[in-house]
């Protein structure tokens, strides 16, 4: 069966466009140039498997509908703005945006991009179905954290990044290496990705074990998960 994404972009002809490519590339493809319908439109189908969803747009603009789609559901989004700063980088990951291309960009790398997130989220990397720690646990078939008996809603990145650093529990990672493998994603090691990353993951373990800090930061050169670290 093919994945399924959603674009949600005021540009019907660059829609129409990126349909045409996707669809030529296997991929079932739904398009709403307007920011509601779209959002209606994903409630509705049940299926869809990745967003494609634009910042600037009228009405209600691609960050305030990001925030929308990250009250209740975890499917990828991939955010486009024709402004291409930083700014807006960081802004959508600190509301769970999953990777960001500024317009123009070439159909070839937003395929690549697609296909990156999509292998993440549908391959497991690691023959361990299952991660537990004291009040934390990780099931990688199901791609579903508990932490003190409670679902916690995570975004496919932040997902991914507390899985590596669960993989690797009370060594040091540096920000390269995070880079690395958060792959598929235009993160700078130099930049504030990484950073606004690992804090938005903390605030959200943080609101569910406010008695502990998993994720420490080693100044100068990145981060560690530690098991049960209390404040």
């Amino acid at each position: 069966m093919s994945d399924h994404i959603l674009i949600i972009d005021d540009d019907i002809k660059l829609t129409a466009l990126i349909k045409t490519y996707l669809e030529n590339h296997q991929y079932k493809v739904s398009i709403s140039n307007v920011p509601l319908d779209g959002f209606a439109l994903f409630k509705k189908k049940k299926d869809v498997d990745l967003i494609i969803l634009d910042i600037t747009m009228p009405e209600l603009d691609g960050f305030q509908l990001l925030r929308k789609f990250r009250e209740f559901s975890t499917v990828p989004i991939i955010m486009l703005t024709a402004r291409g700063e930083v700014s807006d980088r960081v802004i959508g990951l600190e509301l769970g945006a999953d990777d960001y291309m500024p317009k123009p960009f070439e159909p070839e790398e937003l395929i690549a991009r697609i296909q990156s997130i999509l292998r993440r989220v549908n391959v497991p990397e690691t023959m361990i179905d299952c991660l537990e720690f004291e009040h934390l646990r990780i099931d990688k078939l199901k791609q579903e954290v508990v932490l003190n008996r409670k679902k916690l809603l995570l975004s496919t990145t932040e997902y991914e990044a507390l899985l590596i650093f669960a993989e690797n529990c009370g060594k040091i990672l540096n920000r390269d290496f995070l880079v690395e493998k958060l792959r598929g994603i235009s993160w700078q090691s130099y930049d504030r990705s990484i950073d606004v990353l690992v804090s938005r993951l903390r605030g959200k373990l943080v609101r569910l074990d406010p008695d502990t800090e998993y994720i420490k930061t080693i100044h100068g050169v990145g981060y560690k998960f530690v098991d049960r670290i209390k404040k």
